[in-house]
């Protein structure tokens, strides 16, 4: 058996309390070093979203959760056809999710259920199969500004509502439906 001199009891009880310390400081920072990376990955650069109505369908339906990608329009210039989430013109606390249209100094007609850019038809896949909508137009896009449009023309608030959408209100990029795991899918601009 060893013999233990009072001093060295002493020093063992503190180096074990220090151990445990150190534990706990570890684990403390560990969590708010995940914390602080969650915060600047969700300001920076993604953050879901979830899609409370039926104006972006079929692409989006109810119920789906996206995430948006907020550097893309940083390296890539936005693209016609980018499905974008943006503050609401009418009410910024709000967001929006629509189709990109049209971009500034462009002028844009809804005819007979088609879209003209320029007197120029541009083809919407992405819309469902016979599809029938308002006449709306022309209007030209202010600079610095983009026409944004539900998929669902027929109950989607959008440009035709509140007008064209200022650019600095776009928040970003929907790049990924994840949720529900049936529809997991990248989203493409057409």
């Amino acid at each position: 058996m060893e013999k233990v001199k009072s001093g060295e009891g002493i020093t063992r009880r503190v180096e074990t309390q220090v151990t445990k310390k150190s534990a706990f400081y570890e684990f403390m920072e560990s969590i708010i070093v995940a914390v602080l990376l969650a915060v600047v990955i969700r300001i920076f650069i993604i953050q879901p979203f979830f899609i409370p109505s039926g104006s972006m369908e079929p692409t989006l339906q109810v119920g789906d959760r996206i995430i948006v990608s907020k550097f893309n329009y940083h390296f890539w210039s936005p693209q016609r056809g980018d499905i974008i989430v943006f503050k609401y013109p009418l009410d910024p606390s709000r967001d929006f999710v629509k189709r990109l249209i049209a971009f500034g100094g462009e002028t844009v007609t809804l005819k007979n259920s088609k879209l003209y850019i320029n007197n120029q038809q541009v083809p919407e896949e992405y819309l469902p199969a016979g599809l029938c909508f308002n006449d709306f137009g022309p209007i030209i896009v202010p600079p610095g500004h983009y026409l944004a449009l539900g998929d669902n023309r027929n109950n989607s608030d959008d440009s035709r509502v509140w007008g064209p959408l200022p650019q600095k209100y776009v928040v970003g990029k929907a790049i990924l439906i994840y949720w529900p795991p049936q529809r997991i899918r990248l989203l493409t601009g057409k």
